[in-house]
C-alpha cells in the first residue's frame, strides 16, 4: 500500500510541475510576442523577461519536454525581418 501511495504522490508531483510549466510556457509566448510588437514598432525592447522565464522552465525538471533557449535581441529582430 505504501508503494501505492507514494506513486500516487509522484503522480500529483509531476502534474504540478507540468501545470507550472505550461503557466511559465504561455507567459513566455507572450513575453516574446509583445518584443516582436515592439520590434515591428521599431521601439526599443528587452528579451530579459522572456529569458528569466524560460530559465524557470528550464529548472523544472520535466523528461518529458525538451529545454526551451534564451531568446537574444537579434533572434527577435531576425524573425521580424523575415515576414
Amino acid at each position: 500500500m505504501s508503494v501505492h501511495k507514494d506513486l500516487i504522490k509522484h503522480a500529483e508531483n509531476q502534474h504540478k510541475l507540468y501545470q507550472e510549466f505550461l503557466a511559465l510556457d504561455e507567459l513566455r509566448e507572450k513575453y516574446i510576442a509583445e518584443a516582436i510588437e515592439l520590434c515591428k514598432q521599431g521601439k526599443p525592447f528587452s528579451t530579459d523577461k522572456i529569458n528569466e522565464v524560460t530559465n524557470k522552465m528550464n529548472k523544472i525538471n520535466l523528461r518529458i519536454v525538451p529545454l526551451r533557449k534564451n531568446v537574444t535581441i537579434e533572434m527577435v529582430q531576425e524573425y521580424v525581418n523575415s515576414l
